[in-house]
């Protein structure tokens, strides 16, 4: 029985690290459309990033190359901040 306690503690703290450690992604890409209205931002890629309401406009343009770092809520891409790289 004590074994048994032991293993569920263990993988419990296990599964719950996993999400504590939840890294952050990034992503590279030129702009494709930009809508400040719909805060939403589309690279040429196709990877579509939703802006959260804190976002500060960086002064971004069609064809600017950015930096995307990011994290997913559901299925939806959450942009955490978007840099123009030079």
């Amino acid at each position: 029985m004590r074994k048994i306690i032991v293993s569920a503690a263990a993988a419990a703290l296990l599964a719950s690290g996993s999400v504590a450690f939840a890294a952050v992604k990034h992503t590279t890409g030129t702009v494709k459309t930009f809508d400040a209205t719909a805060m939403s931002l589309v690279l040429d890629n196709g990877s579509s990033f939703t802006l959260p309401s804190t976002f500060k406009d960086p002064g971004l343009k069609v064809g600017e190359k950015v930096r995307i770092s990011w994290d997913t809520s559901g299925k939806n891409k959450i942009a955490e901040s978007v840099k123009i790289v030079k």
